[in-house]
C-alpha cells in the first residue's frame, strides 16, 4: 500500500503524467468556477432585499465566506468527475511504464467512466452536505470529512482501476473482497483535500495509486486474494475475463 502511494505520487509529477496533471487541474479550476458562479447568482438573488446598506454588505460578506466554503466542501465531487474524464490516460501510461509485462487494460469508454462517476457523485454530495452538521465540532468535522472522502475516493478510483480488467460488478465484488486495504488506502488520499491548490492533484493522483494498488493486489501471492489472469483487447467485446488457472 505504501508503496503504491510512493510510486503514484512519484509519477504525479513525473514528466510521464505531467500534461494529464496540468490538463486535470485546469479542468478542476474551471468546474470549480463554473459552480461558484452558479451559486453565486443563487445567493444574489436572494441579497436583493433592499435592506439597509450595512445589512446587505454584512449578509454579502457572510455568503461570500459560505460560498468559499462550499467550493472548499465540493472538492471531492469535482475529483470525483475529473477522474472519469483521465481514467484511461493515467492508467494507461502508469501500466506501461510500471507493469509492462502484464496485459493491459481495455480502453473503457469515457461516458462509461463518467457514468460511473456520476453514481459516486451523487453520494458524494449527500453525504459531503451531511458532514456540514459536524462543522461547528472543532477536530470531529475534520476526522469525518476525511474520513467520509476516504471511503468514497478509494471506492470510486479503485473500481475504475478494476473495471479496465473486468466488469463493472466484477470491479465492484473485487474491491468489497478488499474493502479494507481499499478503505486504509484511501486515507493515504483524502488529507491531500485539506490543503488547497495541492488538493487539485487528487484525480491523478488517486487513480495512479489504485491502479498501483489493484496489480499490486492482483500480484498477490496470497491465496486469499484471488488474483485473477486477465487477457483483454483492444474494446469491450474483447475482453475475456478469467480465472487464475493455477
Amino acid at each position: 500500500m505504501f508503496t503504491s502511494a510512493y510510486l503514484a505520487l512519484r509519477q504525479t509529477f513525473s514528466p510521464m503524467l505531467r500534461g494529464v496533471l496540468i490538463r486535470s487541474v485546469i479542468l478542476a479550476i474551471v468546474l470549480l468556477v463554473a459552480l461558484g458562479v452558479v451559486f453565486e447568482a443563487i445567493i444574489a438573488s436572494f441579497l436583493d432585499t433592499r435592506l439597509h446598506p450595512w445589512i446587505d454588505a454584512t449578509i454579502a460578506l457572510i455568503a461570500g465566506l459560505g460560498l468559499l466554503f462550499a467550493i472548499f466542501y465540493l472538492v471531492p465531487v469535482v475529483s470525483t468527475m475529473v477522474a472519469g474524464f483521465f481514467l484511461d490516460d493515467v492508467a494507461s501510461r502508469v501500466e506501461a511504464t510500471s507493469y509492462p509485462e502484464d496485459p493491459p487494460g481495455r480502453t473503457y469508454p469515457v461516458w462509461r467512466t463518467l457514468i460511473q462517476s456520476l453514481r459516486t457523485l451523487g453520494l458524494a454530495l449527500v453525504l459531503n452536505i451531511a458532514a456540514l452538521a459536524l462543522l461547528m465540532v472543532p477536530g470531529v468535522n475534520v476526522a469525518i470529512f476525511v474520513i467520509i472522502n476516504a471511503y468514497l475516493l478509494s471506492r470510486e478510483y479503485f473500481e475504475l482501476a478494476a473495471m479496465r480488467y473486468s466488469t463493472p460488478a466484477e470491479a465492484r465484488a473485487f474491491r468489497k473482497q478488499h474493502k479494507v486495504l481499499v478503505f486504509i488506502s484511501g486515507l493515504l488520499i483524502a488529507p491531500i483535500l485539506l490543503v488547497p491548490i495541492l488538493n487539485l492533484i487528487v484525480p491523478i493522483y488517486g487513480t495512479a495509486f489504485m491502479v498501483h494498488l489493484y496489480h499490486h493486489i492482483t500480484r498477490s501471492p496470497d491465496k486469499n486474494a484471488e488474483p485473477r489472469v486477465v487477457t483483454v483487447g483492444n474494446t469491450l467485446d474483447d475482453a475475456v475475463i478469467g480465472q487464475d488457472p493455477a
